[in-house]
């Protein structure tokens, strides 16, 4: 019985994951500029990679099995947004524009980045 609710539990948690990563590859084709991609990318595919690894901390007996996938997770959680945000300020500096449709420009005010 306990294992028939483990199998449910993380098949559904891989279909949410699947469905966040699927959210995460459709914003990196259908959306405008680097930026807005940059963000599908961070936050989608992190969420989706998260509750993947989270169905195999469910599914799985061994605890260091559990343990890495929760070390997983916690690293995703960590460094998915500070990447993200590195591409896209290397971007701004770069020169690459924003969408037309974009609203306000943050960067435009911020400090530029040191030169060597």
């Amino acid at each position: 019985m306990m294992a028939d609710l483990q199998n449910i539990i993380a098949g559904l948690l891989i279909v949410i994951g699947a469905a966040f990563t699927l959210v995460a590859s459709v914003g990196l084709l259908r959306l405008p500029d680097i930026y807005t991609r940059t963000h599908a990318a961070s936050k989608a595919g992190t969420l989706g990679s998260g509750v993947a690894l989270i169905a195999l901390a469910v599914l799985t007996d061994d605890a260091a099995t559990v343990s890495r996938a929760l070390a997983g997770v916690v690293f995703f959680l960590l460094t998915a947004p500070i990447s993200a945000h590195l591409l896209a300020r290397a971007a701004y500096a770069a020169g690459y524009e924003m969408w037309e449709g974009s609203v306000h420009d943050d960067m435009k005010s911020a400090p530029p980045p040191l030169e060597e």
